[in-house]
């Protein structure tokens, strides 16, 4: 574990409002039917769920989009939308939030995807996905890295945020890095399993544990198992640093000439581990962009998550909540 002055987490917190990232993913829209059981059907062994209330949340790479602005950097999402409610919906939260919807790309035959969770009494009853997940056309991939060619000249970090629903090809992919890095600009990956090889020489690789096991081909049992895997991604995808995320073990950073980084979980109490995942890279692109080494971003990082997984459904990550945990947490 590594530790933290007051004044070191105080000038990295104030320099989040100063950075600029860009966020390239498969954004979604989570809908929520809350309710409560009191009996189970008779058509079937299911509950009966009694509906109080619905709302919707950002999904996907948009909680991605949300945790980062919420963390009070300047955050520029670009991503692809039905020209359906579910469309129209998205961009209305994209819009109440002040966040841009330049980069929102409609297309006309596509469904905008959408999970809705029904909750009863604060239990995950059952998900339901409305999605497709075809590669999205050759000329919505070229206006995405147009519409970069000019974002990215003042961006700080890009997140590449992959969830297979067919917006992150390997033609887009190889097109996004080359541009970033020839405007060197900070790459980071949050890969799936379809494309997981495609993200060479990029900034930081955070698969989690299950993906790199079932991409590797290996079993990760151990400690050792998982640091060899980490270094393997790193030779085979030529990255800085790779990142596995192991759920309630916390998580394992691999830096290129360094010795390997454990970080055990920060979740006191998990309720729902829902957009996890969205909190870390979110948060580990907002520190690196204000001066924050690998190690100093992932330790921030875990504490986020384990905020985050505190509540019920996705939510994101709260700038004061994090600033007073880490400075609780700090030495003098």
């Amino acid at each position: 574990m590594i530790t933290f002055s007051k004044e070191r987490i105080k000038r990295l917190f104030a320099d989040f409002k100063n950075q600029k990232i860009v966020v390239v993913g498969d954004l979604m829209l989570d809908r929520y039917i809350w309710g409560s059981v009191s009996k189970i059907s008779p058509e079937a062994p299911v509950p009966v769920v009694e509906v109080q209330r619905e709302s919707h949340r950002f999904g996907g790479a948009a909680n991605v989009v949300n945790n980062v602005q919420t963390l009070g950097a300047h955050v520029f999402p670009v991503g692809i939308l039905g020209q359906d409610s579910g469309g129209e919906l998205l961009t209305a939260l994209f819009k109440k939030q002040d966040l841009s919807v330049d980069g929102l790309i409609c297309e006309s035959q596509r469904k905008t995807t959408i999970k809705t969770r029904i909750i009863a009494h604060n239990q995950h009853v059952v998900r339901i996905d409305r999605e497709i997940k075809s590669a999205v056309s050759k000329k919505t991939q070229d206006k995405i890295v147009s519409l970069l060619k000019d974002h990215l000249n003042d961006a700080d970090c890009l997140i590449l945020e992959d969830y297979n629903k067919g917006l992150l090809t390997p033609r887009l992919i190889e097109n996004i890095i080359n541009l970033a890095r020839n405007k060197k600009v900070k790459i980071l990956v949050d890969p799936k399993f379809d494309n997981f090889f495609a993200y060479k020489n990029t900034t930081l690789f955070k698969p989690n544990k299950k993906e790199t096991a079932d991409k590797l081909g290996i079993k990760l049992q151990t400690e050792e198992d998982i640091l060899h895997a980490g270094e393997k991604l790193q030779q085979r995808l030529n990255c800085k640093a790779v990142l596995i995320t192991l759920g309630e073990q916390g998580m394992i950073l691999i830096d290129k000439g360094k010795e390997p980084f454990t970080i055990p979980t920060k979740a006191v109490k998990v309720h729902d581990v829902s957009g996890a995942g969205d909190t870390v890279i979110a948060t580990m692109a907002v520190l690196i962009a204000a001066g924050a080494n690998y190690r100093e971003a992932a330790t921030i990082s875990n504490y986020a998550a384990g905020i985050v997984c505190g509540e019920v459904g996705i939510v994101p990550i709260n700038y004061d909540n994090l600033l007073y945990i880490m400075l609780s947490n700090a030495d003098a």
